[in-house]
């Protein structure tokens, strides 16, 4: 079974890790197909513009992921509500931003032993276990990151390089891949 883990996969942290990392990759994708105003640009009054969605998922996880096993994850300087508000930062601040969160979760990810995803934290004065506080992350994360990805593609449009397999492109993928 080791060999086969080794091949199919790592630790449930190291996969966790590694899940988070693509939809950093992707945002990282994103952001460099825009421009500086398009970081800013929102479908309409209601809408979240990238640069909010960055502040967003940064506060979170600083708040979240600071001192995680210690303290809350709801922390006392976070405000959230300010998150929503437009920064009024250029693309490279964003993106200091952006990285500063990101920074801080996967320095959380390498203090947790294998052993530890039991161990319980709270958010909000709720417990959660490490597994269970890692998913409510990760799946908010993706919630976020598709929305950027979504927003970009509007902004881009016939510009927009895909991500991932291009439209009308499965055929080609998939021989390149070995399969019929």
């Amino acid at each position: 079974m080791g060999d086969m883990q080794k091949t199919l996969g790592g630790t449930c942290l190291e996969e966790i890790r590694a899940t988070f990392s693509v939809y950093k990759a992707l945002g990282d994708k994103t952001f460099a197909q825009l421009a500086d105003k398009e970081m800013h640009w929102k479908l309409d009054e209601e809408s979240n513009s990238i640069a909010v969605i960055i502040m967003h998922i940064s506060g979170n996880f600083l708040s979240r992921w600071t001192d995680f096993l210690t303290a809350d994850g709801e922390k006392p300087w976070r405000s959230r509500d300010t998150e929503f508000e437009e920064p009024g930062l250029g693309k490279n601040e964003l993106l200091a931003k952006w990285e500063a969160g990101w920074a801080c979760l996967f320095k959380a990810l390498d203090t947790i032993p294998e052993d530890g995803l039991q161990k319980v934290v709270l958010i909000r004065t709720e417990p959660h276990t490490v597994l269970k506080a890692l998913t409510r992350s990760l799946t908010h994360c993706a919630y976020h990151v598709g929305q950027i990805v979504f927003v970009a593609k509007c902004i881009r449009s016939g510009e927009w390089k895909s991500l991932s397999i291009p439209r009308n492109r499965s055929k080609d993928f998939n021989a390149k891949m070995g399969m019929r």
